[in-house]
């Protein structure tokens, strides 16, 4: 229960970040003055809290699940055209069908690495002991997490990226300062990579560069689990993998509804819950409003971390708007020179005539959670001026928000 979220995705990756962040902390304060013996990380024991974490959240969406009345089928199965649906030896008959089957990590196509040993973002939180040299093949938002937190728990790290720079569905400058700090936590980064062999303990790139490691991690996205609904022939969005479906998640045949990693939306776990309320509310009748992915937040846990949401200064411009951007910085803010963490800054992307906030981005501590306060003014339909009249706590991060709006 819980799923790729839970399971092998949100929940173990950010305990991960969380252990190194951790290790980040007790050095910082050690450059304080507060002074430290050797540390020495027990990874078993973080591997036992890790499982003690996930089993509580799975257990609780179990609870949840029984607590509602929701019969659990456990099996393999496999949805026919007349939308009954064949559970091993069990077949269920049902009058509408939501698939959330999720997503499987995508391998590409490189020389050799079907001949060696590799972790995918489904089995890398599984290990028993740390690497000492790991290889991260690709350079998205979940490969640079687990790069990060891996860094900061002293493990030697290099990212390798085939395209032009690393996490390419950022604004430059998010990517600038995401990429220094990356780098300051001694990962080596090589962009527009290309591999010319996979070896078990080396790989090769074009110009014949070597490097060593001692695990490999390929995480290079992911691609739709289709296989349970492949009796269906659901229509596909052109030229993807993913099942086309309408506002309120309806696929090309009546009655069947998918959200999530099988359809092309952002692959979030709040993406999907949302988009799954959506379709069951469709169902029952409630006519729900549709979900407007300019309202979905898009967040990267790395140790300095970065928020988003709407649109950027050209894509609003692309759009017809008259923009005006703002820009405040980290740097001057009392909390986060108590906190040693200066860098970053938020960017307001606002509609010049009414003062709409048509898009936020952060970069910078607890950016993950700053970016709610600009969501829920957003949401309500709020102005910059709206934003603006909120008196932030001082000292706090949020003022740095407060100064964008003013």
């Amino acid at each position: 229960m819980g799923g790729t979220c839970l399971n092998v995705g949100c929940i173990p990756s950010k305990l991960l970040l969380e252990y190194g962040k951790k290790i980040h902390d007790i050095k910082l304060a050690d450059s304080w003055g507060i002074r430290t013996n050797h540390l020495n990380i027990d990874f078993s024991k973080l591997n036992q809290r890790t499982k003690s974490v996930i089993n509580n959240l799975t257990s609780g969406v179990t609870h949840l699940l029984k607590q509602n009345n929701v019969k659990i089928f456990n099996g393999e199965a496999q949805v026919n055209d007349d939308l009954t649906i064949q559970i091993d030896d069990q077949t269920i008959k049902a009058n509408d069908i939501l698939l959330a089957t999720g997503s499987t990590p995508f391998i590409p196509p490189i020389n050799g690495l079907d001949k060696v040993n590799y972790h995918t973002t489904n089995t890398i939180f599984k290990l028993e002991k740390l690497p000492q040299s790991l290889v991260v093949i690709g350079g998205g938002v979940i490969a640079t997490e687990i790069a990060s937190s891996m860094a900061d728990l002293g493990v030697n790290v290099t990212l390798l990226e085939v395209a032009k720079d690393i996490l390419l569905t950022e604004t430059k400058e998010i990517r600038a300062i995401l990429k220094e700090h990356l780098e300051e936590q001694g990962i080596n980064i090589v962009t527009n990579c290309k591999i010319k062999q996979v070896n078990q303990d080396k790989i090769i790139l074009a110009d014949e560069t070597t490097i060593d490691f001692d695990t490999l991690l390929v995480a290079t996205g992911r691609k739709p689990n289709l296989q349970a609904s492949e009796n269906l022939k659901l229509e596909n969005e052109k030229d993807t993998p993913f099942i086309k479906v309408n506002s309120n998640y309806q696929t090309s045949k009546a009655h069947v509804y998918a959200v999530g990693d099988l359809i092309n939306t952002y692959q979030l776990a709040h993406a999907a819950s949302a988009e799954g309320i959506n379709a069951v509310e469709t169902i029952a009748g409630l006519n729900p409003k549709s979900i407007d992915i300019n309202m979905i937040p898009r967040c990267i846990y790395t140790r300095v971390e970065a928020a988003s949401v709407g649109l950027t200064a050209s894509q609003a411009k692309e759009q017809g708007y008259k923009v005006k951007t703002a820009e405040s910085y980290f740097q001057s803010n009392a909390k986060a020179m108590i906190e040693e963490e200066t860098d970053g800054f938020i960017q307001i992307v606002a509609d010049a005539e009414y003062g709409e906030i048509l898009g936020g981005f952060i970069v910078g501590p607890h950016a993950t959670d700053l970016i709610g306060e600009l969501l829920g003014v957003k949401v309500a339909e709020g102005t910059v001026k709206e934003l603006s009249e909120v008196i932030q706590p001082h000292p706090s991060l949020l003022e740095v928000l407060g100064e964008g709006a003013d």
